[in-house]
């Protein structure tokens, strides 16, 4: 290891374009009206953060991303602009980029110029909202096979034959597996080397452990718009379920919980209240929380330790001046 400082969306292209019949559950579906209730009904209630996504969820998240607060954005976009040139060399160019939770697609596109990939794969739950990104940068780079997928990858899925079995590579920036548990991180990051191949890879993003009011800052902003992004989500859990939140009722909560190197954000209930969703209901005390989304951060050494559980072995890695974000090129270990 080196350190350095739902359904398809067809998309036309002057060269080729695929059409994947791959889908996810649809809005109140009884899949997703069981997921959620039954998070709702533990004894500690939490929903999954990939809720957090709805269309204005995407928006809000683009928004958090330009705040002062918010380092990892423009730390990791640092990372690219100094050492794209050593990645893309590390990758090689022709390959699959399947890029997993890519809202506006701008990260990736950043690095169009640089890696020369034939093929891009952008996938994300927010099935519109990509379907739009998609779209405009079809228009930028037509040379470029696209093929989008609207779905939601968070519990694993298999790429169809129409993904080039050759060269992929899964590009995962922005820390997003910090979402995941340690122990939940090594069975997704399995699952994509399962569909990686003998010569696919990983091009990751991790966010490193960092002072404590730096990391509380970035998740609980002044402006509040981390709040309404997670306060967004109440909104989106009435469309999917019927539910009847009532968003005046709720309040963010946000914060560094150094026993398990981890930023826990809380939705908390500020007066007592009763919610009732498409069969279900629960009563809330005042102060009582639904959890809605975990990010955990790692040291470089546990976070190779990680990958390599997985089935990855390290070949690169790229920090911040400060050392507070990394970049990891890693190569599927051979069968």
């Amino acid at each position: 290891m080196q350190v350095s400082r739902a359904p398809a969306i067809r998309v036309v292209s002057p060269l080729a374009s695929n059409t994947i019949a791959q889908q996810r559950p649809a809005h109140g579906s009884e899949a997703v009206i069981n997921e959620i209730s039954a998070g709702l009904l533990a004894s500690d209630a939490y929903t999954s953060p990939k809720f957090l996504y709805d269309s204005l969820g995407s928006k809000l998240f683009e928004a958090i991303c330009e705040l002062p607060e918010y380092y990892p954005t423009r730390t990791e976009a640092s990372i690219f602009a100094a050492y794209g040139a050593d990645m893309a060399h590390a990758i090689g160019e022709g390959a699959s980029l399947i890029d997993l939770g890519a809202g506006n697609c701008a990260k990736a596109a950043s690095l169009f110029p640089l890696l020369k990939p034939a093929q891009y794969v952008p996938v994300d739950i927010s099935r519109d909202f990509l379907l739009g990104a998609v779209a405009q940068l079809q228009q930028r780079f037509p040379q470029i096979e696209m093929t989008a997928l609207g779905l939601d990858f968070s519990s694993g899925f298999e790429l169809p034959d129409s993904v080039r079995g050759e060269r992929r590579v899964f590009f995962y920036p922005g820390s997003s597996i910090g979402n995941f548990s340690p122990e939940q991180a090594v069975t997704f990051l399995r699952g994509l080397r399962a569909n990686a191949g003998a010569d696919g890879g990983l091009l990751i993003g991790v966010d490193l452990i960092k002072d404590r009011a730096v990391l509380d800052a970035a998740y609980d902003d002044a402006l509040g718009v981390t709040g309404a992004f997670n306060l967004n989500m109440l909104r989106h859990l009435n469309h999917l379920i019927g539910a009847d939140f009532d968003v005046d009722q709720w309040q963010h909560v946000a914060f560094f919980n150094p026993e398990k190197s981890r930023i826990e954000m809380h939705l908390e209930a500020r007066c007592p209240l009763t919610v009732t969703w498409r069969g279900g209901e629960r009563d809330f005390s005042r102060g009582e929380r639904i959890h809605t989304e975990d990010s955990y951060k790692y040291t470089r050494q546990s976070f190779v330790t990680l990958l390599e559980k997985a089935g990855f072995a390290t070949s690169r890695m790229w920090t911040d001046k400060n050392n507070w974000f990394a970049v990891i090129h890693a190569r599927a270990i051979p069968d």
